[in-house]
């Protein structure tokens, strides 16, 4: 039962991440240097960057669940909490670190990190829900 309870949650946060990203797409773009289909504004990529993302979600889910099960996060706000942490000490920071040295933009980590806290706040309370 706990893989459903982590696709659940990866799918949640994979939700949350298209809306994000759709709310934010032309900072985005603007910033992250992703090239840009001249006739439809949109990124170029394929279906991959999708795929990858829907992966990485299951695989963050599932190690997060790990962790709540060796812990005291038993709640859902204390799932929710953990996963802000998660999102805005781990993933975020290891982010700014990727996009400081080839010199990208400060804005792409905000943009990136703040689907970091918010995708990871989701998982932590959808992982003590059930």
């Amino acid at each position: 039962m706990e893989i459903v309870n982590v696709l659940v949650a990866a799918a949640a946060a994979w939700v949350f991440g298209a809306v994000w990203y759709m709310v934010l797409s032309k900072p985005w773009m603007r910033v992250s240097g992703v090239k840009i289909d001249e006739q439809t504004g949109r990124p170029m990529g394929g279906a991959l960057p999708f795929i990858l993302s829907a992966v990485a979600m299951i695989v963050v889910a599932g190690f997060m669940r790990h962790i709540f099960a060796m812990t005291t996060i038993d709640t859902i706000g204390k799932g929710f909490v953990a996963g802000l942490g998660i999102g805005l000490f781990f993933i975020t920071p290891w982010t700014m670190i990727n996009n400081a040295y080839p010199g990208r933009p400060f804005m792409l980590t905000v943009i990136d990190g703040g689907y970091a806290v918010g995708g990871c706040a989701i998982i932590g309370a959808i992982l003590m829900a059930f």
